[in-house]
C-alpha cells in the first residue's frame, strides 16, 4: 500500500504521512457498511437527522482552532478565509436542519380515491424518499465547505443517506480530521454504525463509485476527472446519478455606461475576484468584457495596475501549479492574445505563480479564451458596439454563472445580454462579482454541461433533493404509511386533492 502525505504548499515538503491509501476490501467493508446504516438513518426520521446536522455543527465548531490550524497549513489559503469557510460549513450543516424542521422538501402529496374525467381513481400518495448511500468527492479548493463536512455531504445525511467520503489528496490531514471529528459526533447523536466513511487515495475513488452500494455521486473538480468518474459508472450494470460541478468560465459583460460611470472601481474589483483565493474559485470571472474606447480604458488600466500591485499566491498543489503554467502559457502564445499585465513572480519552492491578465479582442475571440484556466489570470475582450458584444456571447460556454455590470438605472442592454446568456448559466449576477456562493433557500449552484445535472444545484436547500427518490403508495392501509401521508398528518406543507395544505391547517 501507498502512503497518504500531507504536502505544505508553500514549501512543497512533505509535513507527514496521514494514512495508507485504503485497499479495495476497506472500500467493500466500508460501502457494506454504509447500506447497512441506511435503514437506521432513515428511521431516525426528520427530527432525529436535524437533531444529528447540529450536533456535526456543534463538533466542528468546538474544534474550529485546530481545524483551520491544519486547514491552513496544507492548503495555504490563510486562516482568515478558512475560518469564514467553516463558518459557512456550520451554518449549512444547521440550514439542512432547518430544511428537516420545515419538511416541504419531501414533496408530499394525497390523491384521495374518487371520480374523475377519466374515470375512478385510487388512493394515491407520493413522497421523496432516500436514494441510499452516496459518494462525495472532496474538492480541492475548499477542503470545508466542499469536501468531507461540505454541502454534498450535509445534504445526502439531510435526505437520509450515508455518505462514503473521498478525501481530497491536497488536504488529506484536513480530511482526516474533520472526518474523526464528525464521525465521533455522528454516534454520539444516535447515528447508526457506518452513517460516515472515508477513504484515501484514487483506487479507493474508482472502487467507491463502482460499489453496488453507492446509489448516487457528489463530485467537484476537473473535467478530466468527472469524465473519468462518469466512465466507471457508465460501466456499472446498474448506471447511477452523477452530480458533478467541473469547470466554469463565467463571463462578465461590463456594459459601456457603467464603465464610464465607475470603470476605475470595476477594474479593481474584478481583479480581486479573479485572484481571489489564488483564482481557485469554480465562479472566477475567468473573461470580461469591456467596452472600447476612454471608458474601457479606464477599467482595463485599473485592472493592469491591481495585477501588478498583486502577490504571487501559492496555489493547492504541484499538480494545480503546474497547470497553470502550462494553460496561461497556451493563452499568452494564443493568436490575438496580449500580455496586458503580470504580478510578483515566485520566489523559492512551493507552489506559488505569477497573477496574469490578458487582451484580445471580441471581434475575433480566440478559442482558447473561452476555456477555463484554474488559477489568477483573467482575460479581457474589448468590444466595438453591441452587436460585436453579442456575436461574441455566442462563442461562450456553458457556465456557472453570467455577469452584468451596468450603469445606473440602465435596463436594455442588460436584459438583452441576460436573455442571451441565461441559457448558458445557472446564476445570473447583476453589478455584483460571482466569486463566493450565497448558502440560501434561492441559491442555485450549476448550469448546463460541464454540470452534469442542469436540474440540480450543490449549493442552498434543494441541493438535497439529489438524494432522494419519489415512491407513491397506492390504496396503502394507514398503518403502512410514512407519518407525512396519513391523513391527520399537519406538520409539514402537503399537496391534498390538489390544494396545498400549510402545516397546522
Amino acid at each position: 500500500m501507498t502512503d497518504v502525505v500531507s504536502t505544505d504548499p508553500r514549501t512543497g515538503e512533505i509535513v507527514e504521512v496521514v494514512s495508507r491509501e485504503t485497499t479495495t476490501a476497506e472500500v467493500d467493508r466500508l460501502c457494506a457498511a454504509a447500506l447497512a446504516a441506511a435503514p437506521g438513518l432513515d428511521r431516525l426520521g426528520r427530527a432525529g437527522r436535524a437533531t444529528l446536522l447540529r450536533a456535526l455543527a456543534d463538533a466542528l465548531e468546538a474544534r474550529r482552532e485546530d481545524v483551520v490550524a491544519v486547514a491552513d497549513r496544507e492548503t495555504a489559503l490563510g486562516a482568515a478565509r478558512l475560518g469564514g469557510e467553516l463558518t459557512r460549513t456550520c451554518y449549512q450543516l444547521r440550514l439542512f436542519a432547518e430544511v428537516l424542521d420545515e419538511g416541504s422538501y419531501l414533496e408530499a402529496a394525497i390523491d384521495h380515491a374518487g371520480d374523475t374525467p377519466m374515470g375512478p381513481r385510487p388512493d394515491l400518495r407520493r413522497m421523496l424518499l432516500p436514494i441510499g448511500p452516496v459518494a462525495v468527492f472532496g474538492a480541492s479548493n475548499f477542503p470545508l465547505a466542499f469536501s468531507v463536512p461540505g454541502g454534498d455531504t450535509a445534504s445526502a445525511l439531510a435526505a437520509g443517506c450515508p455518505v462514503v467520503v473521498k478525501a481530497h489528496g491536497s488536504h488529506p490531514a484536513t480530511s482526516q480530521l474533520v472526518f474523526d471529528v464528525l464521525d465521533a459526533a455522528a454516534r454520539k447523536a444516535g447515528a447508526p454504525d457506518g452513517t460516515l466513511g472515508i477513504v484515501h487515495g484514487l483506487r479507493a475513488g474508482a472502487d467507491l463509485v463502482a460499489h453496488p452500494a453507492i446509489r448516487a455521486v457528489g463530485f467537484t473538480g476537473s473535467v478530466n476527472g468527472g469524465r473519468a468518474l462518469l466512465e466507471i459508472i457508465e460501466r456499472r450494470p446498474d448506471p447511477v446519478p452523477f452530480f458533478g460541478e467541473l469547470s466554469s468560465l463565467n463571463p462578465v459583460v461590463v456594459t459601456p455606461r457603467a464603465a464610464a460611470e465607475r470603470g476605475s472601481t470595476i477594474g479593481a474589483e474584478l481583479v480581486g475576484s479573479f485572484t481571489l483565493g489564488g483564482g481557485q474559485f469554480c465562479t472566477k470571472p475567468g473573461l470580461a468584457f469591456v467596452p472600447a474606447g476612454p471608458e474601457g480604458d479606464a477599467v482595463v488600466d485599473a485592472m493592469a495596475g491591481a495585477v501588478r500591485a498583486a502577490g504571487a499566491p501559492v496555489l493547492l498543489n504541484e499538480g494545480i501549479a503546474a497547470s497553470y503554467d502550462r494553460v496561461s502559457g497556451d493563452l499568452t502564445g494564443a493568436p490575438g492574445v496580449e500580455v496586458l499585465a503580470r504580478g510578483a513572480e515566485p520566489e523559492g519552492a512551493g507552489f506559488a505563480v505569477a497573477p496574469l491578465l490578458l487582451g484580445t479582442s471580441a471581434a475575433e475571440l480566440p478559442e482558447a479564451v473561452t476555456e477555463e484556466c484554474f488559477g489568477p489570470v483573467s482575460v479581457v475582450a474589448r468590444y466595438e458596439g453591441e452587436a460585436e458584444l453579442f456575436s461574441a456571447l455566442e462563442e461562450m460556454p456553458s457556465s456557472l454563472t453570467a455577469t452584468v455590470l451596468r450603469g445606473a438605472g440602465e435596463t436594455q442592454l442588460p436584459l438583452a445580454v441576460s436573455e442571451q446568456l441565461r441559457t448558458r448559466a445557472g446564476r445570473l449576477v447583476y453589478d455584483a462579482y460571482p466569486t463566493g456562493v450565497a448558502v440560501s433557500w434561492a441559491q442555485h449552484h450549476g448550469g448546463p454541461w460541464p454540470s452534469t445535472n442542469s436540474q440540480h444545484t450543490s449549493v442552498g436547500t434543494t441541493a438535497v433533493r439529489r438524494f432522494l427518490r419519489p415512491v407513491t403508495w397506492q390504496g396503502a392501509p394507514a398503518e403502512v404509511l410514512p407519518a407525512e401521508l396519513t391523513d391527520d398528518f399537519r406538520g409539514i406543507p402537503r399537496r391534498v386533492d390538489g390544494v396545498l395544505q400549510l402545516p397546522g391547517a
